[in-house]
C-alpha cells in the first residue's frame, strides 16, 4: 500500500477505488443526532436505502415520531398515509443532506431510496401508480422509488423509468433475475430516445447477497460455508461488466444515458463466526454500490485494509456453484424461493410497521 494511504479508514479506501457506500438504515434519531451527517463526513457514505422492515424498527424503537403521529391522526390520515409522511419527511431530510454529493456526480451518486408498498408487488399498473405519486410527493430529484425485480414488476419498471422516475429495483437474487430487471430498465431508457425524451434516468439494481448462505447453511458442506453469495455475486458482476460494453448499452450511453448501476445488498454478517466485514472485503468493485447495515459500516471503519478488488470474469462461481449443485443445492430454484420469501417478509414488516403506527395513534389520541 502507497505511504499516503496507510492512515486511511477503509470507508475512504472503498469509496477511492470507486465504490459508493450507502448506508442501509434510517431513523428520525440518526437524523436528529447528526450521526448520518458524521457519516457522510467521516465514513464516506454517499446514499442511504431503506425498506419497511428498517421503518418498523425505527418507529417501533422511538418516540422521536409521536408529536407527528398525534399530529397526522387527529387530521384523520390513514396509518398508510401516515406511514408515507413520516418517511417522505425522514427520506427528504436525507435527501437534502446527500443533495451536494449528487450535484457533484452529476446525478450519479448522492441518491435515497424509498419502497412502495410490498402489497403492490404482483400488481404492475398499481406498482406504477404508486411510484409516480411517492416521486412526486417527495419533490427532490436523488429519490429513487423501489421496486421488487419479480416477474410482475418488470412492467412497472420499465413504464417508470419511460416516466422518468428515478428506480432502484429490489430483491434481485440471480443472475437471470438481474439481466431481467437491466433489459426493463434499458427498454424504458430506448423507449425514451424513440419519444424525442432525455434518457438519463437514474437506476440502481438491488442484488441480495448474504442471504443465499443463511438458506443454504444446513444443506451446504462445510468447506462451502458463505460462499455461494459471493459466487453469485461474482457471475452477477460478469454479466454487468458485459452489458456495460455492449453494444445496445453503448448507443444510449452515447445519446445521453447513464449506466444503470449495480448494488450490493444484503451485506451484513449472519454467520457469528465469520468476519464482519466478509461480504464487504469479497464485494470490493469499482462502479458499484455497497449499503450496509450501520454495525457493518462500522465495522469496516475501524479495518485498516480492504484486500482485492472483485474480479470482472466470474472467477470461480461457476464452478463454486457447480459443487452446491452436486451437494443438492439448486441455485436457480433457491434463487425463486428467495425472491418469494424476501417478497413475503417485507409484507409481513409492512403489516406489522401498519400495526405499530395504529396502535401507536390510538394509545397518543388517548393520551
Amino acid at each position: 500500500m502507497e505511504p499516503e494511504f496507510k492512515n486511511m479508514k477503509a470507508t475512504q479506501l472503498l469509496h477511492n477505488l470507486g465504490q459508493s457506500i450507502w448506508l442501509d438504515n434510517i431513523t428520525r434519531d440518526l437524523l436528529n443526532t447528526g450521526r448520518l451527517e458524521s457519516y457522510i463526513n467521516e465514513l464516506s457514505v454517499t446514499g442511504l436505502t431503506s425498506n419497511p422492515t428498517i421503518f418498523d424498527g425505527a418507529i417501533k424503537n422511538s418516540k422521536a415520531y409521536d408529536a407527528d403521529i398525534r399530529k397526522k391522526a387527529a387530521q384523520g390520515s390513514t396509518d398508510e398515509e401516515l406511514f408515507f409522511d413520516l418517511a417522505l419527511e425522514d427520506l427528504t431530510r436525507a435527501a437534502h443532506l446527500f443533495r451536494d454529493i449528487f450535484d457533484q456526480s452529476n446525478g450519479v451518486d448522492g441518491w435515497v431510496s424509498l419502497e412502495v408498498s410490498p402489497l403492490l408487488a404482483f400488481d404492475s399498473d398499481t406498482t406504477l401508480a404508486a411510484a409516480k405519486q411517492l416521486h412526486a410527493r417527495a419533490g427532490c430529484p436523488n429519490l429513487l422509488i423501489k421496486i421488487p425485480g419479480t416477474k410482475e414488476g418488470l412492467l412497472a419498471i420499465e413504464e417508470a423509468i419511460f416516466a422518468g422516475i428515478p428506480v432502484n429495483v429490489t430483491l434481485l437474487f440471480s443472475r437471470e433475475q438481474y439481466l431481467a430487471s437491466a433489459g426493463a430498465f434499458l427498454r424504458g431508457i430506448e423507449r425514451r430516445l424513440d419519444a424525442g425524451l432525455n434518457p438519463n434516468v437514474g437506476s440502481v439494481a438491488s442484488v441480495f447477497v448474504s442471504r443465499w448462505d443463511a438458506a443454504s447453511a444446513n444443506k451446504a458442506p462445510a468447506e462451502l460455508k458463505n460462499r455461494l453469495g459471493i459466487a453469485v455475486a461474482n457471475r452477477i458482476y460478469k454479466s454487468y461488466r458485459d452489458l456495460l460494453t455492449s453494444s445496445r448499452w453503448e448507443r444510449i450511453y452515447n445519446a445521453g444515458a447513464r449506466p444503470q448501476r449495480l448494488l450490493w445488498a444484503s451485506t451484513g454478517t449472519k454467520d457469528p463466526n465469520a468476519s464482519d466485514v466478509l461480504y464487504i472485503k469479497a464485494l470490493a468493485a469499482p462502479f458499484t454500490v455497497n449499503t450496509m447495515p450501520e454495525a457493518t459500516l462500522k465495522a469496516l471503519a475501524d479495518h485498516g485494509e480492504l484486500g482485492s478488488i472483485m474480479a470482472g470474469d466470474g472467477s470461480d462461481s461457476d464452478e463454486v456453484i457447480g459443487k452446491f449443485a452436486d451437494a443438492g443445492i439448486d441455485a436457480d430454484k433457491l434463487a425463486a424461493q428467495l425472491q418469494e420469501e424476501g417478497a413475503r417478509s417485507f409484507v409481513n414488516s409492512w403489516k406489522d410497521l401498519l400495526s405499530v403506527i395504529n396502535s401507536r395513534s390510538t394509545a397518543l389520541k388517548a393520551a
